[in-house]
């Protein structure tokens, strides 16, 4: 059911993504993780590398559901301002802290990027795109961004002469340019997942959320099998550019971009299908999750790297010692018990957003 500015299944498919977030980000052990729960070690897709841009995606779709009827002025560009910038401080911060004295890393190596500053970035530029260009203008550019990037990243060489590689190697150009501009300030050596270049194709992503968020608000008659032509056509897409693009996540590759849109599509046409026009009602849970996603999602990064640093009886971190305490068994496989271990920190969250729901708590950042 549509109301003003909220759409239903798009509030449950983001609690449903933090819910993932949450899940592959907590495992009991990362040395016990079923595969499907980690992210592809460069090229490929697994489920895991379709969270984030599902994030983005529907943070695309939320940008159309929250300003297509503001005015283009300086209240609502100073507004999109300091939600970027609350965003980006927030991703700042859980880098920065530490739970024991100082309290904080050397500002000389912590690290920049991170999902929530990305958020924060993709937020303010595709926003401010949605406010000065329409529909046709917006697809032009996203696209325009996708093929760019293509041919940047696979055909100019670099600065040495060197030709460029979509490998993991110093001579990708997403990765040189971290390099050479974030230095001691990136989550890996040699790349940073959220990193610089790889923020352009992110954008992408999020102008398509902003694309089907305009047709979940147009004429609904054929929304569904509208949406569902639209997610074929982005995966066929994808997946044959994949042949000379690969899909990867650390480089935001533009058949990643097309791909998980796709994929993204889909399911939201599947949700919106019983949730929004048969009315049955399922995953509320998640759905109150959605209507607080940036505050479960921020509080479950800050508590996990409190247990994770914090030391308590010999010499265990509140993590390993809640793990090995009350999951690790001997009658449970490794992978089962790490598993399980996520299972209930998700359980704990679930409980916090239908606790603020209750309490008709919903905080914007």
């Amino acid at each position: 059911m549509i109301s003003s500015n909220r759409v239903e299944s798009v509030d449950l498919l983001r609690g449903l993504t933090i819910v993932a977030m949450i899940l592959v980000n907590n495992p009991g052990t990362w040395s016990q993780v079923y595969s499907p729960l980690l992210h592809a070690e460069w090229h490929g897709l697994t489920p895991t590398d379709l969270i984030f841009p599902f994030f983005l995606f529907i943070a695309g779709i939320s940008i159309h559901l929250a300003y297509r009827n503001k005015p283009r002025n300086n209240s609502t560009y100073k507004k999109i301002i300091i939600r970027s910038l609350k965003l980006f401080g927030l991703g700042f911060f859980l880098a920065w802290f530490l739970p024991y004295f100082p309290f904080f890393r050397d500002l000389e190596v912590v690290r920049i990027p991170g999902v929530l500053q990305r958020i924060g970035v993709v937020f303010l530029f595709s926003a401010i795109l949605y406010l000065n260009c329409n529909w046709r203008t917006l697809l032009a550019i996203g696209l325009t961004i996708l093929i760019g990037y293509w041919l940047f990243l696979g055909f100019v060489p670099l600065p040495d002469g060197t030709l460029p590689t979509f490998d993991r190697a110093p001579n990708n150009w997403a990765m040189y340019v971290d390099l050479n501009i974030l230095g001691e300030h990136m989550w890996k050596d040699d790349y940073d997942p959220e990193g610089l270049m790889s923020s352009l194709p992110a954008i992408a992503t999020c102008i398509s959320g902003i694309l089907i968020g305009r047709l979940l608000t147009s004429n609904k008659s054929k929304l569904v099998k509208n949406l569902i032509i639209i997610s074929i056509v982005l995966l066929v897409m994808g997946y044959v550019w994949s042949i000379w693009f690969p899909l990867n996540k650390a480089i935001w590759s533009s058949s990643f971009v097309l791909v998980t849109s796709g994929w993204a599509t889909l399911i939201l046409a599947i949700i919106y299908y019983f949730q929004d026009i048969k009315q049955i009602t399922f995953g509320t849970i998640f759905k109150q999750v959605g209507m607080n996603a940036i505050t479960i999602f921020f509080l479950s990064g800050f508590i996990a790297k409190i247990f994770y640093l914090t030391k308590v009886g010999d010499n265990q971190r509140i993590h390993s010692w809640l793990y090995n305490t009350f999951l690790s068994h001997d009658f449970l496989s490794d992978k089962l018990s790490s598993l399980l271990y996520a299972l209930v920190v998700i359980g704990f969250y679930l409980w916090l957003a239908n606790l603020l729901y209750r309490k008709k708590i919903f905080i914007k950042v």
